[in-house]
């Protein structure tokens, strides 16, 4: 199971409202998929990263003027220069697992 998956379900457990984006899906187990976070109506208070920084540079925009409080890079999508615009933007940035967070009670 992808740890993107992983990660949604333990949000879900854990009562938060997650909203998965991929701009291929529809729905992932049944949850409405949003094809970018400008499609998504209610604010965000938290973005979780799991693809590459690479691939990050087609979202960077939208990361960058979603209104989120906090961005978490998880292991393997690490990204110094959008980290560093994240936080010139008084937008808090983690590198961590964003299921260790959870599991712990860090989140």
């Amino acid at each position: 199971d992808r740890y993107s998956n992983q990660a949604l379900q333990l949000l879900l457990a854990k009562g938060h409202r997650p909203y998965p984006v991929h701009p291929a899906l529809t729905a992932i187990e049944g949850r409405r998929v949003y094809a970018s976070l400008r499609a998504i109506p209610d604010p965000l208070d938290t973005v979780s990263l799991y693809i590459s920084a690479h691939n990050q540079q087609a979202i960077a925009e939208d990361i960058l003027h979603c209104g989120c409080r906090r961005v978490i890079f998880n292991p393997g999508t690490e990204n110094p220069a959008l980290a560093a615009q994240l936080k010139a933007r008084a937008v808090e940035v983690m590198e961590a697992c964003t299921l260790l967070l959870l599991k712990t009670g860090q989140f």
